[in-house]
């Protein structure tokens, strides 16, 4: 009897001493975790203000204004800006129907 009594008496501090291993586990854990989600949180926020910095460099005003600036260009006179159309779509393939019927014409 006595030695069934120390058997359980044992078996319970070994049962005790793995749920305090366990929770000690457990909020380790859960600390980690709330640092991950922090971070998380951060780098989302970074991404945020990098893609609204990325817009704000390729605005079409801050290129006209470094392109007059600090480059020296400047928008061709009117007169001298022609428009080509282009015969095909692009990306198209060229059928040789159509240019053998072209130049027949």
């Amino acid at each position: 009897m006595i030695r069934i009594n120390i058997l359980l008496t044992l078996i319970l501090i070994a049962c005790a001493l793995s749920v305090v291993t366990s929770q000690h586990k457990a909020r380790k854990l859960f600390v980690e975790l709330e640092k991950e989600q922090q971070l998380a949180r951060q780098l989302a926020e970074e991404w945020g203000q990098l893609q609204l910095e990325q817009s704000t460099w390729a605005t079409h005003a801050r290129i006209e204004k470094i392109a007059t600036g600090q480059l020296q260009m400047r928008l061709p006179d009117p007169k001298r800006i022609q428009i080509i159309p282009l015969s095909q779509p692009v990306g198209e393939p060229v059928d040789s129907t159509d240019s053998k019927e072209a130049s027949k014409s």
